[in-house]
């Protein structure tokens, strides 16, 4: 008789790579705060969150591409978020907030796809969610609303293309790069 492995239930070793992932990021985006407030004492200041978010969301896609299950992005991001506060992120308790809304935009995008895809065209989805999800968070939050048209619109394209190459391209090649050592089934 032949044994159906269920791919929705959650592993041991699934919680134990996301576990991992939320300790890895939760210290490297502590640490890229200061890279954030670094661009923030310039006269780059304006452009500051959307070229640094990118490494911020880093967490869920890769979270859901390795472990590819739905909802792993959000936990991913949230329990990474969790991290970085207790390691007494500036931003505090609302570091968890914003660890929820970025893991909800690249949920998004993965369920796109239907949970089907988890390569380029799901974390392209996922990109393009996060992208959106956290701009119109911000629309909100940190008073983008206020910006002319045009300044909104540089901040989006900036927005996307960091989100595109860290949460997009170098989750990818962390992917293909952990499939190559065996881990990933």
């Amino acid at each position: 008789m032949q044994t159906v492995k269920n791919t929705k239930r959650w592993s041991l070793r699934d919680v134990i790579f996301l576990a991992i992932i939320a300790i890895f990021f939760g210290i490297i985006y502590q640490l890229w705060s200061y890279a954030y407030y670094a661009l923030a004492a310039t006269p780059l200041k304006p452009y500051a969150n959307d070229l640094t978010l990118g490494v911020w969301i880093m967490a869920g896609p890769l979270a859901g591409v390795l472990l590819r299950k739905a909802g792993s992005s959000v936990v991913g991001e949230m329990l990474a978020a969790a991290v970085e506060m207790l390691l007494f992120s500036s931003w505090g308790a609302s570091t968890l907030i914003s660890g929820f809304i970025q893991g909800i935009g690249n949920e998004l995008g993965f369920a796109c796809t239907g949970y089907r895809n988890w390569g380029k065209i799901g974390l392209t989805f996922s990109t393009i969610g996060a992208t959106i999800i956290t701009f119109i968070w911000d629309l909100f939050q940190s008073g983008y609303s206020q910006y002319s048209l045009g300044l909104l619109i540089t901040l989006f394209i900036i927005r996307l293309i960091s989100i595109g190459f860290f949460a997009g391209v170098l989750v990818y090649w962390i992917q293909q790069l952990t499939a190559k050592t065996g881990l990933i089934k």
